[in-house]
């Protein structure tokens, strides 16, 4: 294994050494799969330089951290993790990580104390990698997993400056063909649902439907816009406040699909058809779009390349190292049904 420095090397030295991660060293330390053959020589070559020498007790901590990834949760609200988004999105990494091997290991971050706890864990070597999902503006967690350098992709931004690494969908976008296709039906008192602002996501499609008023020439009223936690309850509420404000509503535009069900429901209620008095339309394309009544109108957000994407950046971070923070943004669909 060569001479051995003054002072014994430690994992994260080799991993530096390598410019891999600490994740990737133990995995080739244990003979893991799913190393590249030309990443399995760099650390190796690593090992031979600093003359790190692995005894079993050092073996049996880095095997901990092998072929395993956290999926990590930061919704504050429980009532979040019953909505579609969740399972559809943990469904699709899954089966991303189908041919690699490797287990993903969900878990909940809500407070300082178990984003502290949650760092710690990861790095004793217990995952390779992170995965981070509905992170809130402000969440000092990613910044905390970029400093202790563990490899980590984030399902969205908490900002346009994000910096991590990411998968995220064009928002804007799809926002935007949504109401233009609105406007485009005739509909002109258009109001939207957004999801909940501190969320970039949310932030990005009430960007959307404004630019899409604007190129039509329509002015944005503030009292048009409802907040919503992207839940059917609240979807109901803010449908309600909103023909409230604005009885002649004729076009809605809303951030989820579990949202516009709501809106739905809430114009029902109050002797609004859909689409004849009110069109609708939601954001996601889950199953649920096509059970409402009337099926719904919505913008398809390419879950199952969703997962497929944070899977392949995961794993170019845990081999390659921090050499490059790596942002992928992924097209939506507009998809018409009959609410529209």
């Amino acid at each position: 294994m060569g001479r051995r420095r003054p002072g014994t090397p430690t994992l994260e030295e080799v991993a530096a050494h390598a410019r891999v991660g600490r994740g990737t060293v133990s995995r080739v330390i244990n003979n893991a799969t799913g190393v590249k053959e030309s990443t399995r020589r760099a650390v190796q070559r690593a090992i031979d330089e600093l003359g790190y020498v692995p005894n079993l007790a050092a073996r049996s901590l880095a095997g901990r951290g092998a072929d395993a990834v956290a999926l990590v949760m930061t919704e504050p609200d429980w009532r979040q993790f019953a909505e579609p988004f969740f399972s559809e999105i943990v469904t699709s990494l899954g089966d991303a990580l189908t041919d690699t091997g490797m287990q993903l290991l969900l878990t909940l971050v809500r407070s300082d104390a178990e984003r502290q706890r949650f760092l710690e864990y990861a790095r004793g070597g217990r995952v390779d990698g992170v995965l981070l999902m509905s992170v809130h503006a402000g969440d000092p967690l990613p910044d905390m997993l970029a400093e202790a350098r563990l490899p980590t992709v984030l399902l969205g931004r908490r900002s346009g400056d994000e910096y991590v690494s990411y998968v995220d969908m064009d928002n804007v976008g799809g926002a935007r063909s949504a109401v233009s296709h609105l406007v485009q039906r005739g509909r002109r008192v258009i109001a939207t649902i957004t999801g909940p602002l501190d969320l970039h996501a949310a932030q990005c499609r009430l960007r959307g439907y404004e630019e899409a008023l604007a190129l039509a020439g329509m002015k944005v009223e503030r009292t048009r816009v409802a907040e919503s936690d992207f839940t059917a309850e609240s979807g109901r509420r803010a449908m309600t406040e909103l023909l409230e404000r604005h009885p002649d509503i004729d076009g809605v535009l809303a951030a989820s699909d579990t949202t516009a069900a709501g809106a739905l429901e809430a114009l029902r209620a109050a002797g609004r058809r859909v689409p004849e008095d009110v069109a609708v339309i939601g954001f996601d394309d889950f199953p649920l779009a096509r059970r409402t009544e009337p099926q719904l109108t919505t913008v398809r957000q390419p879950i199952e390349e969703v997962g497929r994407a944070m899977i392949r950046l995961l794993l170019e971070e845990m081999e390659e190292g921090a050499v490059a923070w790596r942002h992928v943004i992924l097209r939506t669909e507009l998809v018409i049904r009959e609410s529209t």
